[in-house]
């Protein structure tokens, strides 16, 4: 019986460790592909997490159109802005022109996306009108017409209807983030989503799980999560800081500088500096990617209990 479990176990080891296996899609960042594995892989899901204004769509247009850019095949759903806004910042972010200038440069952005190996599709929904099961039957419709599905990104979860019933927002918020995780299952490819941060997270220094709106729980099943944190004066100076809140493929509790220009859908990555520690002031990244942990650690005793 040992022998035939060893024959197993061994059986499929090269397969665990096969880099087809997760087919991880670049973020378009370098530092941050290092330590999730090149990439979030096929079946993971990802949040973004930031305040009421700080980008929050824009990452996700720039994760999308990376991934265009790569010669995938993204889905982006939007509950938020509309299809037409959408498809210009991934139009600006592909070409490199400026927002403000795309109507004047049309002919120019125009030759610069037919050059692009990808392609793009963006379906609107209004907000809290369509539920995961919603994205799901426009998600069979696509696979139905031949339609290759590499990556699909929600703006932003919380805006999606839940399915049911429940007594408590944050159980309605769990019931969605599932239902995303089982989509990037389903059609074995990842998922991007956000999500919004309440008012502490709104000046914070570094945006960590504890700011995020209603409920931690709503980010339990995500295999990734990363935080986009701008003060007033990072936004003037185009700056900011991103912090990895949750890895399950590599190390968390890591802030790096970031530039990010909403103008054109810029944003780059730096590495991680000793002024950028500096920078926090009232926690460590260690303590707090402790004090995540410990939470986290604490809503799953929670769970047992409700179970």
């Amino acid at each position: 019986m040992d022998t035939i479990h060893g024959h197993v176990f061994k059986k499929d080891f090269e397969l665990r460790y096969a880099y087809k296996a997760r087919n991880p899609i670049s973020t378009g960042w370098k530092i941050i592909d290092g330590i999730i594995n090149q990439g979030l892989g096929k079946g993971e899901l990802g949040v973004v997490i930031a305040p009421t204004g700080a980008g929050k769509s824009m990452v996700l247009a720039h994760l999308g159109a990376h991934a265009v850019k790569e010669g995938r095949s993204v889905v982006h759903y939007t509950l938020e802005l509309s299809e037409a806004t959408t498809g210009q910042r991934y139009d600006s972010c592909v070409s490199g022109v400026r927002l403000s200038d795309l109507l004047s440069m049309k002919e120019l952005v125009y030759e610069k996306i037919q050059n692009v190996a990808g392609s793009l599709i963006i379906k609107e929904y209004p907000t809290k009108s369509a539920p995961p099961n919603v994205l799901r039957s426009h998600l069979e419709k696509l696979k139905k017409r031949n339609q290759k599905i590499d990556m699909i990104l929600v703006d932003y979860a919380d805006l999606l209807k839940p399915v049911g019933n429940y007594k408590e927002k944050r159980m309605e918020l769990e019931s969605i983030y599932e239902s995303l995780r089982a989509i990037a299952q389903e059609y074995e490819c990842p998922v991007w989503t956000a999500s919004q941060t309440n008012r502490s997270g709104l000046n914070a220094e570094v945006v960590t799980m504890e700011s995020i709106s209603e409920a931690f729980s709503k980010c339990f099943v995500a295999d990734f999560i990363f935080s986009i944190s701008r003060t007033i004066k990072d936004k003037n100076a185009n700056s900011g800081r991103l912090f990895v809140a949750k890895n399950r493929n590599g190390v968390d509790g890591l802030v790096y500088p970031i530039f990010m220009d909403p103008g054109n859908v810029k944003i780059k990555v730096f590495e991680q500096t000793d002024e950028t520690v500096d920078e926090i002031r009232e926690k460590s990244a260690k303590e707090q990617a402790d004090a995540m942990k410990e939470k986290y650690k604490n809503f799953r005793r929670q769970k047992s209990g409700e179970a």
